[in-house]
């Protein structure tokens, strides 16, 4: 079996959503304060914060913008699964 994935990131906050397709699970938001790592609950990813790990984090991972997001096609990306929410009308006033 291989080992987890470990992301290393600039970010405090992280969304993990197992992949994307059939073999994702329910998108979680991980908190890497006070020891800035985390593992994923669903799928054991480790996300590891570049700043608190130090000259030990490697450089060759894709810097992060925003929150990171391992599934996402690009930046602002979203899965083809994650539509939108429709637009809530107001009620009309009297």
């Amino acid at each position: 079996m291989p080992p987890f994935e470990t992301i290393y990131t600039d970010e405090m906050v992280v969304a993990c959503n197992g992949g994307g397709g059939p073999l994702g699970h329910p998108r979680v938001y991980l908190n890497l304060a006070p020891h800035g790592r985390v593992e994923c609950p669903y799928c054991s990813r480790t996300y590891i914060s570049r700043a608190m790990a130090g000259s030990a984090a490697p450089t060759e991972t894709a810097p992060d913008a925003g929150v990171a997001m391992p599934s996402a096609r690009g930046p602002g990306a979203a899965r083809a699964d994650e539509r939108t929410p429709p637009r809530q009308s107001s009620p009309s006033g009297g």
